[in-house]
């Protein structure tokens, strides 16, 4: 089937367009740019890595702006969703979604009414599973933000190995945290996987951070 990837550039909507590429036709990917750091719905942290990221891939990105007001942000994916089925004859869309029923529910909605399929891979994947098949994957991974206890600075930037997951698992035991970020407490950024042509290169960053909250903010990247 011809689909769009919803596309943060995080690694749940870049893993999930590489499954659906191994069976299906990724027609273009589709970025929401949320104007509100708060986003219910949509990813914010280096959004705009996602042009690199689309060229590597070698897809044509769509990116739609919202305000990023809850509930009225969901017209503006729909008319993105609707703007690439009408460009690129998209039989449906793909979507990272693990467990937030909030999300998966209301893409599914968007989809139903726009007669598309809501193809959703990673849906209720086990979370240490899922990072332990990113690195199988050769996927390159590093944390942009962190947004809860008891996230250091130093995981500002930090790739995701081995050694990242084995603390992932024991902050999942001590703290009952999500070890893939799924109830908010970090983001990611892919810089290279199998469907990349070249890597993203980190050239300047901006670490910020207060209280066990902050990002990693690239200011300057490269493909190489």
């Amino acid at each position: 089937m011809k689909l769009a990837a919803l596309f943060s550039g995080g690694k749940d909507s870049v893993y999930a367009m590489h499954i659906a590429k191994k069976n299906h036709d990724v027609s273009c990917l589709i970025t929401i740019k949320s104007k509100n750091k708060e986003s219910y719905m949509f990813h914010t942290p280096n959004i705009n890595l996602t042009e690199l990221q689309a060229e590597s891939i070698g897809l044509p990105l769509l990116t739609i702006e919202t305000k990023g007001e809850k509930e009225k942000e969901l017209t503006d994916l729909k008319n993105g969703i609707k703007k690439a089925k009408e460009l690129f004859d998209i039989e449906g869309v793909v979507t990272g979604a693990i467990s937030s029923v909030y999300q998966a529910a209301r893409i599914q909605k968007i989809c139903a009414e726009l007669d598309l399929w809501c193809f959703n891979p990673l849906w209720q994947k086990d979370q240490l599973e899922l990072l332990n098949e990113l690195l199988n994957e050769k996927f390159k991974v590093m944390l942009s933000g962190v947004f809860a206890y008891p996230f250091s600075e130093g995981w500002l930037g930090r790739i995701l190995d081995q050694n990242a997951l084995l603390e992932l698992k024991e902050m999942k035991e001590k703290y009952k945290i999500n070890p893939a970020g799924e109830g908010g407490e970090f983001e990611s950024l892919v810089l290279n996987c199998p469907s990349f042509s070249k890597e993203i290169k980190v050239k300047k960053a901006e670490k910020k951070y207060s209280n066990y909250s902050g990002i990693y903010d690239v200011k300057e990247a490269v493909l190489e």
